[in-house]
């Protein structure tokens, strides 16, 4: 059984069509590449598979049940973690914080308990602190603990907001576009840390993003999407001499 399948999936927004029979299947493990031109489709998918939207059409399953009606929240609670293109962490809260925040879906206690601090409460914000602290640790942010992301350099807010992601403990993590704004050795630095997260968590992830470099050096396959219609898929090296591939980024005239 795939750990997330989206079977002929279309969505409209009003008259216009964003996405068309789109289907995937994901498998445990896998490092994954979603590309196409700037308006193609692709953070409509990654809406859609989130929770932020709910498909027009079609189907999606994520480790065997379906997601339709689940809000966001409760798509996390089953084992998926998104980032963003434009970083969205709390900036006026410290960066533990940022992280302690990530662990509200599955708090372990209730108003009652929070209110009158009992001892249910006092043990989940415990262990709370435990983990985001170990969070940080391993994706070695402690130093950073008690700062304002808005006061640290941009690299490492993308680190943060990572470091937030996996202390959901995903089975699946959404990375959109997890290059955008970096410079090119911030770029050399997250292909690293792409690929350490891929091994130290053993997770499936998919990504969009525009730097060819980034999905090349990373991707084990890529599927590629242009006015919401998929026009290819297969390795990086097949994606890159696909004439269809090539048109949708350069225009006819590069053939």
């Amino acid at each position: 059984m795939p750990l997330l399948e989206l079977e002929n999936v279309s969505q409209r927004f009003g008259g216009l069509k964003a996405l068309t029979d789109f289907s995937i299947a994901l498998e445990d493990r896998e490092l994954v590449g979603l590309i196409g031109p700037n308006g193609a489709g692709k953070t409509t998918v990654f809406n859609l598979v989130s929770g932020f939207y709910t498909p027009s059409e079609g189907r999606i399953t994520f480790g065997g049940r379906p997601t339709r009606g689940l809000k966001p929240h409760q798509v996390t609670a089953l084992g998926m973690a998104r980032t963003f293109q434009n970083i969205r962490l709390w900036n006026d809260l410290s960066v533990l914080d940022n992280i302690r925040l990530a662990h509200h879906f599955r708090l372990g206690y209730g108003m009652v308990d929070a209110v009158f601090r009992t001892g249910r409460y006092g043990r989940a914000e415990q262990k709370i602190e435990r983990e985001a602290r170990e969070i940080l640790e391993t994706m070695e942010l402690a130093e950073f603990a008690a700062e304002q992301p808005k006061n640290l350099p941009y690299g490492v807010q993308r680190r943060v907001e990572l470091a937030r992601a996996l202390s959901t403990k995903p089975r699946l993590l959404l990375l959109d576009e997890p290059a955008a704004g970096l410079n090119s050795s911030d770029v050399d630095g997250l292909i690293r840390l792409i690929r350490w997260i891929y091994d130290e968590f053993k997770i499936c992830i998919w990504m969009i993003e525009h730097q060819m470099k980034v999905v090349m050096s990373l991707c084990q396959r890529l599927m590629v999407i242009d006015f919401g219609i998929t026009i290819a898929r297969g390795t990086p090296r097949e994606i890159q001499s696909n004439p269809d591939v090539i048109r949708a980024y350069l225009g006819d005239g590069a053939l």
